[in-house]
């Protein structure tokens, strides 16, 4: 009965693809899993769900996340108002930085390799500068996504002077890896789907070219895809007033991450804690903002709603993310990540072992929609394997983590996929849509590296 497991998050892919509703697909899911758990009793599954949901906010780090997620869309709204973002827009292109799409696509894959402290960070900071950009050029927001997202997360497991480095050297030293810094380190070249995903970023951004259907939607034209944000995201640009209305808020925030992250890690940025940094960091680059706002206009009486107002057009995204946070648990429950775990364990051959891996924390983070839950349940299966094999520690552990972004990179139920969606403005199953055939492109020859990679190692 163990295959059962896997059924909710494949119910969940199917409805999502099917309907195009990530809601009613993460719903059904959710209710699924925990009927599998309540003894296929439909009703307690039901209440099981209820419950499931509410325990969600038992961990701070998911109420964090949903927090920081509600509060950026006053922060954007703000500069949105203030006309900072259209004076950045404009000063971009006048300096000459972004003045045609090839240009104003660097810019942002740039930034997005730039801010790799914390993922969610550089998603709604390249997706805040790069929508105004890629909106003025009449690009397509999926190209946005698609760049953002497959920046993002693959810098962050490859510079690991952040919170994904802390947490993956917690996970080693646990499961009893001795230097383990050493093989942190050693797995940055060995992580064959980053870098892949990198120079596919940077490839498409120099040729200005795409395949599937990021080409097919860029031929229908932009505007169409522009138009499916909704609320903040289709309002027309406020009149210009001055750059630093974008920049400031933006820089504290950033900074404010930064510091707030090595002030929480007791003067290690890799030991602090990435959702309390993110957090206060929002809370205080949307107070910023707020203040440059009050200074640009002189109805100050009005600022509190038009805040209230940007965190409710996001709603439906964060309503997003706590389900996918609530689907997590209860497939953690229900012991799905043991049975893939357990079936990577039964290996052919030990030169396959890299490959595996790497495959079964793609379907884990793909079902899951998590990469660090896939972390958590793999690398104590890794560990152990590589050892015993004589497989190279370092080689096994990258394809763990580079599995997991790959399955974040194609999953419509994934936290960070989600995000990256929210921060651009676009639909979030076109996006899904879109960037799925890069990540399978990545996703195939990474697979072929690992196999290369366990016969010669």
């Amino acid at each position: 009965m163990d295959w059962l497991t896997i059924t909710p998050p494949i119910v969940a892919i199917i409805v999502a693809i099917w309907t195009r509703n990530v809601f009613w697909a993460l719903g059904l899911a959710i209710w699924l899993s925990e009927t599998i758990i309540a003894g296929f009793n439909p009703f307690m599954g039901a209440l099981g769900g209820i419950d499931r949901a509410v325990g969600v906010f038992d961990s701070p780090y998911n109420t964090r996340v949903l927090l920081f997620c509600l509060i950026i869309g006053a922060l954007i709204v703000y500069m949105h108002r203030s006309g900072g973002i259209s004076a950045m827009v404009e000063r971009l292109q006048s300096s000459g930085f972004a003045s045609t799409p090839r240009r104003a696509s660097l810019v942002t894959a740039i930034c997005g390799v730039l801010i790799f402290v914390e993922t969610n960070i550089s998603l709604l900071t390249t997706g805040i500068l790069g929508r105004p950009l890629f909106d003025k050029l009449k690009m397509s927001r999926e190209r946005l996504a698609y760049i953002i997202d497959s920046t993002c997360a693959p810098v962050s497991v490859l510079i690991l002077f952040n919170g994904w480095g802390a947490y993956l050297l917690g996970l080693l030293n646990e499961n009893g890896v001795e230097g383990a810094t050493g093989v942190l380190m050693a797995t940055i070249g060995l992580n064959f789907y980053a870098w892949i995903t990198l120079v596919l970023v940077f490839f498409t951004v120099f040729s200005n070219k795409t395949f599937g259907p990021m080409a097919a939607v860029e031929a229908t034209g932009s505007n169409a895809a522009a138009a499916s944000g909704t609320g903040m995201f289709n309002e027309a640009p406020a009149p210009a007033t001055k750059a630093v209305y974008m920049a400031l808020p933006l820089l504290v925030m950033i900074g404010g991450t930064i510091a707030f992250m090595i002030w929480t890690g007791d003067g290690d940025i890799r030991a602090g804690s990435g959702s309390q940094a993110i957090l206060w960091s929002v809370i205080l680059g949307t107070v910023v903002a707020f203040f440059c706002l009050a200074h640009s206009r002189r109805a100050k009486g009005e600022l509190l709603e038009i805040g209230f107002k940007g965190m409710g057009d996001l709603l439906p995204a964060v309503t997003m993310i706590f389900m996918a946070l609530v689907l997590g648990a209860s497939l953690n429950a229900v012991g799905m990540r043991e049975f893939i775990a357990n079936m990577a364990s039964s290996f052919p051959a030990p030169w396959t072992i890299p490959a595996i891996l790497f495959v079964a924390a793609g379907i884990t983070s793909f079902t899951a929609g998590t990469s660090w839950g896939t972390y958590g349940i793999l690398v104590p299966v890794a560990v152990p394997l590589a050892v015993g094999a004589g497989v190279p520690l370092p080689l096994a552990v990258a394809a763990v983590m580079g599995g997991g972004v790959f399955g974040d990179h194609c999953s419509p139920i994934s936290d960070t996929t989600i995000i990256a969606s929210l921060a651009s403005g676009c639909d979030h199953m076109e996006h899904v849509r879109t960037q799925l055939p890069y990540a399978v492109f990545g996703g195939v020859a990474a697979t072929g590296l690992y196999l290369l990679a366990g016969l010669t190692a």
